[in-house]
């Protein structure tokens, strides 16, 4: 029994945090995670305040910097933080301001921006409150200001007038140089990664038309390992991303690993009020209807919105019309679908207005419900003429749409197929599926398992009351080179679609999903490799929500095992292997390479891999899926010399791989 003193709860109670010490307590809920994805997050919070200078016309050039001892410099020519008093606070300048306090910024009302990538105004001061050190440097109407900051956000020293602003071509420069040291006490890692930097602002310079962005890695030992993107540019140390054509070079960049139906990109724009979209397309001869990708204020709203509703209603709309004027269409056919005319375009909207509306704290829906008017109105008027324009490009797409629509009705009639075999077996589910008895999706894994003597080990090792088995034999159908109707005469493929249970492609439903875990589980060897490399592409391409949800991962069965006394230790790999051997350096060195999936015993198999307690998972997530779609062409389209070329340029990304 609880007595009234123990049960009390008054004010003294409740806790206040500070400042900055609410980002420090909880900084999941500001930066989404202390792993990689959280310490990236920071540099983009940087470099979209400098990018939203130059969205408002007053910066051209970014210069990004890892520098030797593994900070961040992010240096603009913008106009630079203000740096005079803020009137709401006593002794503060607006720089400091910015700097130290929650939703303080330019982004809300009043005329600093009008467009602005920043939702919640919480950016710099975030970077700030979970870095171990931070340095302001500030260029303004000749003279240069600095302030330094240390332990998350502790004033070291005030903003002061520290000389005038360097001379450049004749002028005192003008922007902002924020460099900062991420807190290792906060985050699991603190080692950046440059690829993910170079994709992300190699994303940033295609959205801004004639925007520069540079970026370098001067870390000891990193110069010979820096991979450069297709169309990025180098200068010494640097690599460049500058594109005059904006969206349109952007949709050439994605349609590069893709056949194009014709050469040229279409392009048209329109604006009202206080905002504006551009909208750029091309349709390329694969079967893929998913390539569009839209950006709103230059974040990937990677669950569309309005603006991405009003283009696809009035793509639909305005292809119908002109395939019926020009009998291509005859009175008795039925309308194209959206979906047959998707088929194979790549297209780019990007959404710019005053006062963006995003659905969630992770800004990946726009509901703006005035910019799907703007976007529907001026694709209507402007597609058309494009079309009008441009007969033999227009016939081609048209052409692919009744192709796209006459395979659609022959995949309708494998589904029926399907779903009669099914219901003839009974339960409905696939024959080789060791199902498991648990209800709750949640609490339900589905291990997919190359082979059927892996399998069975895997049934042996299982938990049945949560775990559940699939195996299937050999390679899946690549479907970045089919049409449904080809894809589901697959009989594993079916078994996939069966067993998951949510249907696939445009009619996926995420809501219907049997298993919060489905685990890919093959053979840490090339084939194996090749294994998970097609199941992905076929989860990415006909359930991407599945992926986006987070409900994918990869299994990673040991490389090698070793005996530590009489305790077997199990080690993931080569790296895990070294830094054994790093803390054990008088150690006996006697590994054992463990064998394939099939060879295991299944007691062996569940220690290493499928005890929940003891086991290593790879999630497998889409942060950017225009760069997904892109590597996912590259490395399972038809182009060989352009698959060739990005392995190559990319082997040194990779630390695991097995020949």
């Amino acid at each position: 029994m609880t007595t009234a003193s123990e049960s009390s709860y008054s004010a003294r109670d409740i806790t206040v945090l500070e400042g900055l010490e609410a980002v420090r307590k909880r900084p999941g809920m500001y930066i989404g995670s202390t792993g990689p994805t959280g310490l990236h997050h920071l540099v983009w919070e940087v470099v979209d305040n400098a990018v939203d200078e130059a969205m408002a016309g007053y910066c051209s050039h970014i210069r990004v910097t890892i520098l030797p001892d593994g900070g961040i410099e992010v240096e603009d020519d913008g106009r630079g933080i203000p740096v005079d008093p803020h009137p709401a606070y006593d002794d503060l300048t607006a720089a400091e301001v910015v700097l130290t306090v929650l939703h303080a910024g330019g982004k809300f009302g009043g005329d600093g921006y009008k467009v602005s990538g920043g939702l919640h105004g919480v950016g710099v001061s975030v970077v700030n409150a979970l870095s171990r050190r931070v340095e302001v440097e500030i260029d303004r109407e000749g003279r240069r200001h600095r302030m330094e900051f240390a332990d998350g956000g502790q004033l070291v020293s005030r903003l002061s007038d520290i000389g005038p602003s360097p001379v450049i071509e004749g002028r005192p420069r003008t922007g902002t140089i924020v460099r900062f040291w991420p807190d290792p006490t906060i985050f699991d890692e603190v080692e950046f990664r440059f690829a993910t930097l170079l994709d992300r602002f190699q994303m940033m310079a295609f959205l801004n038309r004639g925007l520069e962005i540079r970026a370098r890695d001067l870390r000891p030992g990193t110069s010979e390992e820096i991979r450069v993107p297709a169309d990025a540019g180098r200068d010494g140390d640097w690599v460049v991303f500058r594109y005059e054509g904006g969206i349109v070079d952007f949709v050439r960049h994605l349609n590069a690993a893709k056949e194009a139906l014709f050469d040229t990109v279409g392009y048209f724009d329109g604006r009202d009020d206080d905002q504006e979209v551009e909208i750029a397309f091309q349709w390329n001869t694969g079967f893929n209807s998913d390539g569009i990708h839209s950006f709103a204020n230059g974040i990937a709203t990677l669950e569309g919105g309005m603006h991405e509703q009003g283009f696809r209603t009035a793509l639909t709309r305005t292809v119908n019309a002109y395939a019926r004027d020009k009998g291509l269409l005859k009175e008795r056919d039925d309308n194209l679908t959206g979906d047959d005319i998707r088929e194979g375009l790549t297209a780019i909207i990007s959404a710019r207005l005053a006062e963006p509306q995003f659905e969630g704290q992770t800004k990946s829906k726009l509901g703006n419900v005035s910019m799907r008017s703007l976007v529907e109105k001026v694709t209507n008027e402007r597609l058309a003429e494009w079309l009008e324009e441009h007969p033999g490009e227009a016939r081609k797409i048209v052409t692919k749409a009744l192709n796209a629509a006459r395979a659609r009705v022959a995949a309708a009639d494998a589904r029926k197929a399907i779903r009669a075999k099914s219901l003839l077996d009974g339960a409905g589910m696939p024959d080789k599926l060791k199902d498991c008895s648990a209800r709750e999706p949640e609490r339900r894994e589905l291990f997919i398992v190359e082979g059927d003597s892996a399998g069975g080990s895997a049934v042996r090792a299982r938990d049945p009351e949560t775990q559940a088995i699939l195996p299937i034999r050999g390679k899946i159908l690549n479907v970045e080179r089919a049409r449904p109707d080809k894809m589901l005469k697959n009989n594993e493929i079916q078994a996939l679609i069966t067993a998951i249970g949510a249907g696939f492609g445009p009619d996926f439903d995420l809501e219907a999903v049997r298993y919060h875990k489905v685990i890919i589980l093959a053979d840490a060897d090339v084939d194996g490799s090749h294994i998970r490399t097609l199941l992905l592409t076929f989860f990415f391409r006909q359930m991407r929500p599945l992926v986006e949800a987070g409900h994918v991962y990869i299994a990673q069965p040991p490389l090698y095992s070793t005996k530590v006394g009489r305790e077997t230790v199990y080690l993931k790999d080569d790296v895990a292997k070294e830094e054994f051997l790093a803390r054990r350096p008088n150690h006996n060195k006697d590994f054992q390479r463990l064998k394939g999936l099939g060879e295991m015993d299944w007691d062996e198999l569940r220690e290493t891999t499928m005890d929940p307690q003891r086991r290593t998972l790879l999630q497998v997530t889409v942060e950017q899926a225009a760069i997904a779609d892109e590597i996912t062409s590259i490395l399972m389209g038809d182009d060989v010399e352009q698959r060739r070329s990005f392995i190559v340029t990319n082997a040194r990304d990779v630390r695991n791989l097995d020949f």
